[in-house]
């Protein structure tokens, strides 16, 4: 299961929301079948929509 706080732990280096989801598109398009959003990511570019944007990001929705 993909977490955002492993994601976060394990890649320090992610400067942006945007550098999160691509990691989270990477890793579903990959194989990843299950993703818990399990904290909000602290990336002053979070949007107020985040949940649905990475949702949508390992879902393959995101443009």
């Amino acid at each position: 299961m993909l977490k955002i706080s492993d994601i976060l732990i394990a890649h320090q280096e992610m400067e942006s929301f945007a550098d999160l989801a691509a990691y989270v598109t990477a890793v579903a398009a990959g194989g990843e079948r299950f993703f818990r959003m399990d904290v909000k990511p602290p990336f002053p570019d979070t949007p107020l929509d985040w949940e649905d944007r990475l949702e949508a990001a390992f879902s393959g929705l995101a443009r």
